[in-house]
């Protein structure tokens, strides 16, 4: 007889699963930098890393916490009235020290120059080609829209097929990093943005804080809260 997970559980399952995509996305990116690897295929290996690893933090913790593992999905749903606002401010503290502490493992792992050298795979508006912090924030609530519009389609709605929301999500996220990532490092997600600065901030690394919150809070949360409500008005959906 299954019961319900407790709210510490609920809370270091965000935590972990924000571990698990800030370890492996922004390390892919690391990687990628090491190895490196340049143009389409920078940018392929590195959405297929995100994609892989939503993925597994949706089968793995979405039955315990419901996997958001993002501070603007939380807020979404909080703002439709599906995720209570009393726990939001507790998801968002423990996805952001999820992001963090992922972000100094991975320091760890690879040593100081993934900071100096290689920005801890942070996410930049792409000033040089030309992209402007308001074009960033609206890059970045466009990309976040796609993202939760699918998770309320194929997680949140009670007439989804069971099974697939993992995998839809985590394939997702990958499309929107291929023809995002150019722009803004396709981040659609406050902590993941949040753990590589820290990262950086102690170590020297790449960490432009000013335009953490517009284009990294603010683009993510207007996205994820327009779309909650766009589906809702076209679909009506059940649970």
């Amino acid at each position: 007889m299954s019961s319900e997970p407790s709210a510490m559980q609920k809370y270091l399952a965000e935590l972990v699963g924000t571990f698990i995509l800030v370890w492996i996305g922004p390390g892919a990116g690391v990687v990628a930098g090491m190895m490196g690897m340049n143009g389409l295929s920078d940018i392929l290996a590195i959405a297929l890393a995100f994609g892989i690893a939503v993925a597994m933090a949706i089968y793995v913790f979405g039955h315990i916490s419901g996997a958001h593992i993002n501070p603007a999905v939380t807020i979404a749903l909080a703002l439709r009235g599906r995720f209570p606002w009393k726990d939001v401010p507790a998801y968002i503290i423990f996805q952001l020290v999820g992001a963090v502490l992922a972000s100094l493992v991975f320091i760890a792992c690879a040593g100081p120059p993934t900071c100096t050298k290689f920005g801890l795979g942070a996410t930049t508006v792409n000033q040089a080609a030309g992209i402007t912090l308001p074009m960033g924030i609206l890059a970045e609530a466009v990309g976040t829209f796609f993202l939760m519009i699918t998770i309320m389609g194929v997680a949140v709605d009670g007439r989804a097929p069971k099974g697939w929301a993992g995998w839809i999500i985590g394939m997702a996220v990958a499309g929107i990093i291929i023809t995002l990532g150019p722009l803004t490092g396709a981040s659609i997600n406050p902590a993941r943005t949040f753990g590589p600065y820290v990262g950086n901030s102690l170590l020297g690394g790449a960490c432009p804080w000013q335009q953490f919150l517009a284009v990294y809070c603010l683009g993510p949360v207007l996205g994820a809260s327009v779309a909650a409500f766009v589906y809702d008005f076209i679909a009506k959906p059940e649970g």
